[in-house]
């Protein structure tokens, strides 16, 4: 194993996570993930953007073991966690990933207190002392900008912002080694999720984590992410450098949404050329796409007669 596979935390490799859907004549296999792959550098935030229901959540929580996948393999830190799931693999898994989920409110037991609801994750890891739990989740609580004081009190109590906190503070107390936050700000105000990706920024900076951040937003995940991967309909069509990506996009998808992000002076807003989309002018089932390099750190999915051209459009770049 050279060095740099020694830096790979997380990889994916052809992963695929299908769901059966209907009854009868009716039934369909809706194909969630459809053969992705990739790698999270130890340190590292990576970030997921696409439309609602092109499979990003569904794709963090198979990598979680809260969905089972079809087929593929997922490695972390070396284990293969994609297998056949058992109590030792979940308390591995417990201990190393942890999630940060959409909803601040609906991912909080509204009958648990804080102090309740934090500690879970280290009954799992076997931690019962009530002195020490105390102390840990009043710890967790001061790392996300909270007051130890806040443990008395229950969900309803809180603003959208202190909620999302809670939920990280929840998914840190086990100290793991990566975090997936699923649209952690989505359902905040512009100026909550400033606050929430500053306090994301700070702890992965004194923590040294590896996130996962999925997103629909780009000039978000821009600002946060080293990587970016954008998907569509299941599958990854482009992946790279977060700079690359974002200043330099080469899939039509992309260059979409890219071209959607509307910008904050209204002069420039006017003037904003949008690149429209057209789904029936690109086949994501074709059997011949794959991920190719165009460049150093920059891919593409497509076939064998696009490579030529997207190796132009990125030297140009």
């Amino acid at each position: 194993m050279n060095a740099n596979e020694r830096d790979i935390l997380l990889d994916v490799k052809n992963l695929h996570t299908h769901f059966i859907s209907g009854h009868g004549k009716t039934k369909v296999t809706v194909k969630a993930v459809n053969g992705v792959s990739f790698q999270v550098k130890n340190g590292e935030t990576f970030g997921l953007v696409g439309e609602s229901g092109c499979g990003k959540t569904t794709l963090g929580r198979t990598i979680i073991r809260l969905y089972n996948p079809s087929s593929g393999e997922v490695t972390f830190g070396g284990r293969i966690i994609s297998g056949k799931k058992d109590a030792e693999l979940q308390k591995f898994l417990t201990s190393n990933i942890a999630m940060v989920f959409q909803d601040p409110i609906a991912s909080l037991n509204p009958r648990m207190t804080v102090q309740e609801i934090i500690a879970e994750g280290l009954k799992i890891k076997g931690i019962k002392d009530e002195a020490t739990v105390r102390n840990m989740v009043g710890e967790a609580l001061y790392r996300v900008g909270l007051l130890p004081e806040h443990a008395t009190r229950y969900p309803h109590e809180f603003s959208g912002g202190q909620r999302q906190r809670i939920g990280i503070a929840r998914a840190l107390i086990v100290e793991p080694t990566m975090v997936i936050a699923d649209e952690p700000i989505s359902a905040l105000d512009v100026s909550i999720q400033a606050q929430v990706i500053n306090v994301l920024n700070d702890l992965k900076r004194d923590m040294g984590l590896t996130i996962l951040f999925i997103a629909h937003d780009l000039s978000v995940v821009k600002y946060f992410s080293d990587t970016i991967g954008v998907m569509y309909k299941g599958r990854m069509v482009e992946m790279g450098d977060a700079d690359k990506v974002y200043h330099n996009p080469l899939h039509p998808y992309t260059k979409s949404l890219i071209s959607s992000i509307p910008l904050p002076n209204p002069h420039g807003e006017r003037r904003r050329v949008r690149v429209s989309y057209d789904p029936s002018a690109y086949n994501i089932d074709d059997e011949r796409l794959e991920m190719r390099h165009v460049e150093e750190g920059h891919s593409i999915l497509c076939t064998p007669d696009e490579y030529e051209k997207y190796v132009l459009m990125a030297n140009r770049g």
